[in-house]
């Protein structure tokens, strides 16, 4: 499926976060998911990531990633949603839900051939994964030929801490104006964005979200001297906040934010209130 101009002019310069599922033991916690979503809708991005690794979307059932995904289009039924895929089944099953568009989780093997299978149901933003999280580092040769693709719109790069990595990999996108470089780099939010991507879908922007979407707005006006303080203060969120241990699927942990928010990832909230209660940005920070 080609992809619309108007989907790649509704996230540039926008922030997609990464969201997370909230659970009491082993159920979805729907009252706090929708509490959530309607906080989220009341923030300046352009859409959200539902399935990705921050919502655990390839360790949910395919009842509690349809319950997510009814949530968010509820919630948010004008933005951008983009949905974690897989496969070709998870890629319908996000088109019957309706998602906007896919995130293709990286595959090894026949990654090209991979993509047009998605790229069949829904336009796809490639994805470029450090290997501890579970990703695969793709050749130039291979990128070449997934960017060439008309379905794919752009490609999410999360490095991790590879400066030298996510510089080569936006020379190489430059090749390909057309689609978009969008920074999955929450330990270097503010410099990815000097390096060319032009979006952000990051799980730090689950939290905290009005700063990071100030950030991209300060850069793209020009406002320098706002981005180079925003951006001071992304990065100490990112160090105190995209810690390990590592979690199952590779992401690093964000326990300091979920404790802040009242709850901890996939387990029983500790307190009887299920508030989304996400702290404000930095006093004076914005």
């Amino acid at each position: 499926m080609s992809a619309t101009p108007s989907l790649t002019a509704r996230l540039e310069w926008g922030l997609v976060p990464a969201v997370p599922v909230p659970f009491r033991g082993r159920e979805i916690a729907e009252d706090a998911q929708r509490a959530y979503a309607a906080w989220m809708a009341g923030q300046e991005i352009a859409g959200v990531a539902v399935w990705a690794h921050t919502g655990r979307g390839r360790h949910l059932t395919s009842e509690q990633r349809r319950e997510v995904l009814a949530t968010w289009r509820a919630a948010v039924p004008l933005s951008v949603i983009l949905a974690g895929a897989d496969s070709p089944e998870m890629a319908r099953e996000a088109k019957r839900g309706g998602a906007d568009a896919l995130l293709a989780f990286p595959q090894r093997e026949h990654p090209v051939a991979y993509h047009e299978a998605l790229g069949r149901e829904l336009p796809v933003i490639a994805f470029y994964l450090y290997k501890a999280a579970g990703g695969v580092a793709y050749d130039n040769r291979t990128l070449h030929a997934i960017l060439s693709l008309p379905c794919v719109i752009g490609i999410k790069v999360a490095t991790l801490d590879s400066v030298t990595t996510f510089q080569r990999l936006a020379s190489l996108t430059q090749l390909y104006r057309d689609k978009l470089l969008i920074t999955g780099e929450d330990r270097f939010l503010g410099y990815s964005l000097a390096m060319g991507a032009r979006a952000a879908l990051v799980g730090m922007g689950a939290a905290l979200t009005d700063l990071q979407a100030a950030l991209l707005l300060a850069f793209r006006t020009g406002n320098f001297a706002k981005f180079v303080r925003l951006s001071s203060v992304c990065d100490r969120l990112a160090a105190a906040t995209f810690t390990e241990p590592m979690i199952p699927g590779g992401r690093a942990s964000r326990r300091p934010s979920a404790r802040r928010s009242g709850r901890r990832y996939g387990r029983p909230a500790r307190r009887r209130s299920d508030r989304c209660g996400f702290p404000p940005a930095v006093p004076g920070a914005l």
